[in-house]
């Protein structure tokens, strides 16, 4: 899978997946299965490293786990998240963490917003690094947008979104990720750009969908957005099978001779 094929998969009116993981061994997993993309998003600083927001990402955290996914799902486009601020640092600081991220193993940079990033997004495109853009809701501006919340509600904002998906696309992005956003606004921007929307919480008239691997496996009981749905159990299969796990051993029925060596030949 690369960009141009995303390209061929809207024009040919065909669903894109993408799925958010940031690990070896889901990544793994991932490589076997249908899923289109892999995105290394800095969501990570919440989901593995426990933070309330995406902000505490740094570059090397990112490199990191870009890193264990392209060894995981070496088959599957994977995109890496530019992280906070990361890109508001002059070109060369831009082009270092870019280098840094792509030198991990991710085929292409996401990066969030538009406005006052035009040159930068430009710059990236120029040097040959494919990069998907991000409006509507944009987590690393959390504080900015006082909270995660729906974008693109007033006509005035519909205006400025569709503004900036063209510039995206203007400036050469092969696809942009619409979060938060009405169904109908999203519809819109998806008629009116050639390159892929990909979407989460933006409706079914995008060009294709993404959530976190965590998120639609049911692990993270706490997240309950309007937008998720779950497709496993996955927390209570856990933890079902860690606390059979603690009573066969405190009862001694794990281990059985079955999993145990013996000496001679």
């Amino acid at each position: 899978m690369n960009i141009l094929e995303l390209k061929k998969m809207k024009q040919a009116q065909q669903k894109i997946s993408m799925v958010t993981c940031y690990d070896y061994w889901s990544a793994k997993i991932i490589a076997q299965t249908q899923i289109n993309c892999a995105l290394v998003g800095d969501s990570l600083a919440m989901v593995m490293h426990g933070y309330a927001t995406t902000i505490p990402a740094t570059n090397e955290m990112m490199a990191l786990h870009v890193a264990a996914v392209a060894r995981g799902a070496p088959n599957k486009l994977i995109i890496g998240d530019m992280p906070f601020l990361s890109y508001c640092k002059g070109l060369a600081e831009t082009m270092r963490v870019v280098a840094q991220i792509m030198q991990a193993g991710a085929h292409a940079i996401k990066l969030e917003g538009v406005t006052g990033h035009e040159d930068i997004i430009q710059s990236i495109i120029n040097s040959g690094v494919p990069v998907m853009g991000h409006i509507g809701l944009t987590p690393q501006s959390v504080h900015q947008l006082g909270g995660f919340k729906v974008q693109g509600k007033t006509q005035a904002s519909m205006d400025l979104l569709l503004a900036q998906a063209k510039t995206l696309e203007d400036l050469g992005c092969f696809a942009v990720v619409l979060e938060c956003v009405p169904t109908e606004l999203a519809e819109l921007i998806t008629q009116t750009i050639a390159i892929p929307t990909i979407g989460i919480g933006a409706g079914p008239k995008v060009d294709g969908q993404v959530l976190v691997l965590q998120d639609l496996l049911g692990v993270n009981t706490e997240l309950k957005p309007k937008f998720l749905k779950t497709y496993l159990n996955g927390y209570e299969i856990v933890k079902a099978a860690l606390d059979t796990f603690d009573r066969e051993v405190k009862t001694a029925q794990f281990p059985t001779e079955e999993h145990s060596y013996k000496s001679g030949v």
